[in-house]
């Protein structure tokens, strides 16, 4: 198995839902700003509708440090409307929500099952020049938290911006940071 972490992001051209309206949205709308793709099993299921209003209620936070959040379905952009117009928790989604009818998205990231069409719950940050930089995926029965996340875009931003610097357990901003090296060794 290969690693995703520091891989170049896929060429890509999909459809979106977002805030009434349709729009395409390719690798080159990620160019230049933080990314969070944010995938999940399908529309008008349980976990799924939990985890993307946590998301919608940190979105602002999110956008205040320059990131971008698209959430990632095999759906297409059409039933992430129908959800949308259907569902009180759904409706408060800002963000763009990604269609993968296709699976191609699903299938770069590694999160495609390919026996149910489905993709797994994972979650991938991506910096501005379009590498990964966090990527994790869980089974569908295990929600994610927006909050952890949060903290997770925070440290890899801290880190992108100082180099030498990396943050350890628990880390928040303005915390203190370590910097590698021989007199750390067996220390810490």
């Amino acid at each position: 198995m290969t690693t995703l972490i520091n891989s170049k992001i896929p060429d890509f051209k999909v459809q979106a839902y977002i805030k009434g309206d349709f729009k395409t949205v390719t690798q080159n709308d990620l160019k230049g700003k933080w990314s969070i793709f944010f995938f999940y099993p399908a529309d008008f299921t349980f976990v799924c509708p939990t985890e993307l209003g946590d998301m919608a209620d940190k979105y602002e936070a999110f956008q205040k440090m320059g990131v971008e959040v698209y959430s990632v379905s095999t759906d297409t952009h059409f039933v992430h409307k129908a959800w949308h117009d259907a569902s009180d928790t759904i409706k408060k989604i800002k963000y763009p929500m990604l269609a993968d009818p296709t699976g191609f998205l699903s299938r770069a990231f590694g999160v495609h099952i390919e026996e149910e069409g489905l993709a797994y719950r994972g979650t991938f940050v991506i910096d501005p020049e379009g590498k990964i930089k966090l990527a994790e995926i869980h089974d569908n029965g295990i929600g994610r938290n927006a909050d952890e996340l949060l903290r997770k875009v925070q440290a890899a931003q801290f880190v992108a911006s100082h180099p030498g610097e990396v943050c350890p357990a628990k880390w928040q901003p303005g915390g203190k940071t370590l910097k590698p090296g021989l007199d750390l060794v067996g220390k810490i």
